[in-house]
């Protein structure tokens, strides 16, 4: 089943304010946004030019230094040799020491370059043509479009043919990018830092980037507008797409531009001119979540909602509470009981100890000397009846061994 696409408007190179017609919008305009994968891309891509760098192999050994050895109280690192001025006795060669060799010192067979997926890059790119066709994220970069027409933006193929700065100009302020270019003339600033002495004095923010189709002059138009960048279709570079990995910027491509890309990426449908290359897809369809749970399609089949939460028991120790005990271990009422009976009862040695209460009290009554268990005075008297017996089991006994000591002297 066929679907209608969208069209984009191309405007005039002549007269930017009318149409020249309508262009198909490429599906690769539709991609999903990555924006991690436009960052690790960009930084692994970035990676490639670099320049190899190292100090010398003999950096901070160039010089007869040698260790004075024990016994002169100074440490046993290589001095340098000579005397008559300051660099005789220094310490050299030690890493730790002025003018001695660097730890670790850099080589230039590290790995600078990096091996990126042929894939990945495509996806990307994919990725930053889709996020430049919507005004907010080109806003949000920075960008001053509000007097661009619609986004992308689309001029006529005779734009290609221009040979002049001055009618580059002319075409671009026509097109809406004044205020674009007036924002990049006043960001332009002297860099902080020694990169001053390097051959890149200035900074200034970047514009808009032409993706053309033939170079038939407007590269040589465009070059000397600050902050306009050009770029051939069929070799976007994702450095220019996505300065510093985020996607967003203001792009202007002519209308065989916009053709081409049809042709290069394909659709879901359509093969792409990349070998082996598929457009990702979106894993939504409609990306408003908030819309598709609050339909009556999917509100109709859900549980409905609970009138007040489920609440959850205290979590409560067995050992030491006999209820959820009973409930662990049904058996244990039937101990507890047995062990209530046997109490009733009365074991030996409890009938034993109720024997030793009641003599304890006779002979406190005995004495003369009547209390109450709950009385301060109660122990004291147990105490003084067991010392009178006691002293009176002492005179017994004595008085015995008198009586058979006499029978033994007659």
């Amino acid at each position: 089943m066929a679907t209608a696409r969208p069209v984009v408007s191309v405007y005039s190179s002549e007269d930017p304010s009318a149409k020249a017609g309508t262009v198909p919008l490429p599906s690769v305009l539709t991609s999903p946004l990555r924006p991690d994968l436009v960052r690790y891309i960009h930084t692994a891509v970035s990676k490639n030019k670099r320049q190899a760098y190292a100090v010398t192999p003999r950096a901070g050994y160039e010089t007869a230094a040698e260790s004075w050895g024990t016994g002169r109280a100074v440490a046993r690192i290589p001095r340098a040799p000579g005397g008559g001025t300051h660099r005789a006795g220094q310490a050299a060669f030690g890493n730790q020491a002025r003018g001695g060799g660097m730890f670790c010192p850099t080589k230039i067979w590290r790995r600078w370059h990096r091996r990126v997926n042929v894939t990945q890059k495509r996806h990307a790119v994919a990725t930053c043509l889709a996020a430049s066709s919507l005004p907010p994220l080109v806003m949000a970069r920075g960008h001053r479009i509000g007097a661009v027409s619609e986004l992308p933006l689309v001029v006529s193929s005779a734009a290609e043919s221009m040979q002049k700065t001055k009618q580059a100009v002319e075409l671009l302020n026509k097109l809406g990018c004044e205020e674009e270019l007036q924002r990049i003339a006043d960001s332009k600033k002297v860099r902080a830092g020694k990169g001053k002495m390097r051959n890149r004095r200035y900074t200034m923010r970047k514009g808009p980037l032409v993706i053309y189709e033939e170079d038939n002059g407007i590269v040589r138009a465009m070059r000397n507008i600050p902050g306009v960048e050009t770029m051939c279709v069929t070799r976007m570079n994702l450095l220019k797409l996505a300065p510093g990995g985020n996607f967003g910027r203001f792009l202007i491509y002519t209308e065989g531009a916009m053709k081409k890309l049809d042709e290069m990426y394909g659709s879901f449908t359509t093969a792409s001119q990349k070998k082996g290359y598929t457009i990702p897809r979106a894993q939504m369809e409609n990306a408003d979540v908030a819309r598709i749970i609050n339909s009556t399609e999917v509100q109709s089949v859900l549980k409905p909602k609970l009138e007040a939460p489920k609440r959850f028991a205290v979590k409560k120790n067995p050992l030491k509470n006999s209820a959820i005990m009973a409930k662990l271990n049904p058996g244990v009422l039937h101990k507890r009981a047995l062990r209530a009976k046997s109490h009733e009862k009365g074991t030996p040695e409890q009938g034993l100890v109720q024997e030793k209460k009641k003599a304890r009290l006779a002979a406190a009554k005995a004495h003369g000397k009547e209390c109450k268990k709950g009385d301060t005075t109660y122990y004291k008297t147990l105490m003084q009846a067991f010392m009178d017996k006691a002293a009176e089991a002492q005179k017994k006994k004595e008085d015995e061994e008198e009586e058979g000591a006499g029978e033994d002297e007659e």
